[in-house]
């Protein structure tokens, strides 16, 4: 073969693999609790033609929704991964949780998504766990939309709604569609990029799509205009026309809107009812339209596992394989690993080299997920989002790679767990069992956190609120049939120093035989932009060697996680070591690490403050019951920061309260407010425990 048809087969192979990115769109759907996330994921499978039947989350028959404990409850607790296809367009479509508990998954699907949907109520606009959600997406720059849904609702009200993302969010967000009507009256929308009106009469296939009517011409005309206005700075030749007056085509105006949304800077708003299969189908066209494709975003940097080096890899197949494993789900037929591919392709029946664990994996299967359907595929090119089963080891967010190119990415970071509850199981000999069960939920779940209690012998869960706790039990009974019985839940307090200490902590044991001596000084000091430890060697003139100082800090670590006389770990220290003395003979590394555990406990002798997680809460009430609700958040050591009006009638009160004022807080809630106030909570900080709470807390602990 001549070099001019080698060439020739080359560049077919990279225009072939760059149609395919090109045709691909990896999002995931990003909202508040029940502002209808899982079921504008099943219209969109019903549409695509996924799906024969629409599931619906009322019914427990979502197909999003697969896991029984998301059926029972209504609500998703597990992102679930699909993929369809949309006029030649490959979409890969991630449905995440609206519950803070389960933020988590959230966190890890927007790291390897390309494009996000922020779903919104039309009623409520932007509630909390929208907030949550819109923060993460700023954090993983990752591009979206925003849909309004619920316009068919008493109160719905679309331009409200805009007006709470550009408050409460910060976002550029302009509405690229005008509804046509609100409430029992909302009938469709009008395309402000197209000029078209699309109007349902019953269900998704009686779409009509027509001219605007003409006694909505004149706001349709000057809501267009406004739109333009706002997204021509995103498109030189647009810009240039709009300010001499002449017309724009439509393609600048998708242009225009495309480019402001995947730089961040632009979030196109659409309208609609998924529920009544209002909308849907402009969303998916929206998805196509202006969410990018993988090559339309930067490359994800990776560094080399041995030198540091920083690496930067096209997103081709032709590259060195890199992946990112996001997601474990225990199953009986082998564990599923979710993995998105960066760079390069994995084979099914290939080794992959995992530079956390130093060890090599083998892919087994590879498949293309459709919830809890799978369909087998023999390779994942880079873009793609895949499962695979037979990776044992990998945890989330470690990279599989090829061994003699090795690369790794940065890890998912996830918040520290604010509640603990003691289990152990009903059934004496299920004692193993319950082991092996709690190690899978712990490789599934990264939030999710056990330990065994060494004055109990019992085993301590920990996660990310009551919820989390009880669907973990529930899994245990259900899934693993193991029978468990629980104790009280346990906040996690956390412990901070006073006030600056110096201390002189000295380890020596000379009586007969090989002694130990070790001397240190060490400085403490609180320090806010400290998450728990930050250990400063301040040494000079070798008066302690060099040898022995990681083993002070190590012992310094091990005694802020332990928590000294109480138990809760310490936050926010500082620790200079500044000077100190050794023996030639009898200094070790073990006697270092005794005193950097001797010193930290002299400093915070009489020197701690306990700490407590303080929570944001928003809580919806009817207006008539407001007064009970806010004298009940201040008998909850409650602060109300701020008191909005809603539509029909109701308050929304935000607000901070301590957690552990918080327990079983929605059965009072609801005899309350008569079964009709609804609130959501997420962590916000931690603050010092009034003197009299912490008295108690610490006479509960002993």
């Amino acid at each position: 073969m001549t070099d001019v048809n080698v060439q020739d087969q080359s560049k077919k192979k990279a225009s072939k693999e760059g149609q395919r990115l090109q045709k691909t769109r990896n999002f995931g759907i990003i909202a508040h609790i029940d502002a209808g996330k899982t079921t504008v994921s099943e219209r969109i499978l019903f549409i695509t033609g996924k799906s024969h039947k629409v599931g619906e989350v009322h019914d427990g028959a979502a197909t999003m929704d697969y896991l029984k404990e998301e059926q029972e409850r209504g609500i998703t607790i597990t992102s679930a991964a699909t993929t369809c296809t949309w006029k030649d367009y490959f979409l890969s479509l991630i449905d995440t949780p609206g519950h803070v508990d389960f933020t988590v998954e959230v966190e890890r699907s927007l790291r390897v998504l390309d494009g996000a949907v922020g779903v919104f109520c039309g009623v409520a606009g932007v509630q909390p766990q929208s907030e949550t959600v819109w923060r993460q997406g700023n954090k993983y720059r990752v591009p979206r939309l925003a849909f309004v849904n619920k316009m068919d609702r008493t109160g719905a009200d679309f331009y409200n709604a805009v007006e709470t993302m550009k408050t409460r969010l910060g976002a550029n967000a302009v509405p690229i569609q005008m509804p046509i009507g609100a409430e029992k009256d909302f009938k469709g929308v009008i395309d402000l990029v197209e000029f078209k009106a699309y109007t349902w009469v019953e269900g998704a296939k009686d779409l009509t799509i027509s001219d605007v009517p003409a006694n909505l011409l004149d706001e349709a005309k000057a809501r267009r205009e406004e739109m333009i206005e706002n997204v021509a700075e995103f498109h030189d030749e647009m810009l240039e026309k709009f300010v001499e007056g002449e017309e724009v085509t439509i393609e600048e105006i998708k242009t225009a809107i495309r480019s402001g949304t995947t730089q961040l800077k632009l979030t196109p708003v659409l309208a609609g009812s998924a529920f009544k299969d209002k909308g849907v189908q402009n969303l998916l066209d929206a998805v196509v339209d202006y969410l990018p494709s993988p090559s339309d975003v930067p490359p994800v940097e990776g560094m080399h596992p041995d030198t540091g080096e920083k690496i930067v890899r096209p997103m081709v197949s032709t590259e060195p394989p890199g992946a990112m494993a996001f997601k474990t789900i225990s199953d009986p037929n082998g564990d599923l690993t979710f993995v998105r591919v960066y760079s390069g392709k994995l084979e099914q029946g290939e080794k992959y080299f995992n530079p956390r664990t130093g060890k090599e994996e083998r892919i087994g299967r590879i498949m293309r997920m459709h919830a809890a359907q799978r369909e087998p595929i023999e390779v994942a090119r880079a873009g793609d989002i895949v499962a695979v089963v037979g990776v044992k080891d990998a945890a989330t967010g470690d990279t599989l790679c090829n061994r003699s190119h090795p690369i790794m990415y940065e890890a998912i970071t996830f918040a520290e767990t604010v509640i603990s509850i003691a289990i152990e199981p009903k059934a004496g000999g299920d004692r193993d069992k319950l082991m092996i069960a709690v190690g899978k939920l712990l490789r599934e779940d990264p939030s999710f956190k056990a330990r065994t209690d060494e004055q109990t012998g019992q085993m301590v869960i920990s996660g990310m609120g009551e919820l989390h706790l009880e669907v973990i039990c529930n899994r245990l009974r259900d899934e693993f049939k193991i029978e468990v019985n629980q104790g009280k839940p346990k906040v996690a307090y956390r412990q901070a120093l006073t006030a600056p200490k110096d201390v002189e902590a000295r380890h020596i044991k000379q009586s007969g035989g090989s002694g130990q001596y070790a001397v240190c000084k060490i400085r403490f000091s609180p320090a806010e932009d400290v998450e728990q430890l930050e250990f400063v060697n301040k040494i000079t003139g070798g008066a302690v060697p060099k040898e022995y100082i990681p083993s002070i800090e190590a012992g310094l670590k091990n005694a802020v996680k332990g928590g000294g006389r109480l138990g809760f770990p310490f936050v926010k220290v500082r620790a200079e070591l500044y000077d100190g003395q050794s023996h030639d003979v009898d200094s070790s590394n073990m006697a270092f690490e005794a005193a950097g555990v001797l010193a930290f406990r002299l400093a915070v002798e009489g020197n701690a403050t306990l700490l407590e997680p303080i929570m944001r809460i928003e809580i919806e009430s009817p207006e008539q019951y407001t007064g009970d609700v806010i004298g009940d958040l201040s008998s909850r050591r409650g602060v109300v920061e701020e008191m909005t009006a809603k539509p029909g009638g109701q308050t929304a009160i935000m607000g901070r309260v301590p957690l552990s004022e918080m327990f079983q807080y929605s059965t009072s809630l609801r005899s309350m407010t008569q079964g009709r106030g609804t609130y959501s909570m997420e962590p916000h900080s931690y603050e010092a425990v009034p003197p009299n709470v912490a008295e108690k807390v610490i006479k509960e602990g002993q």
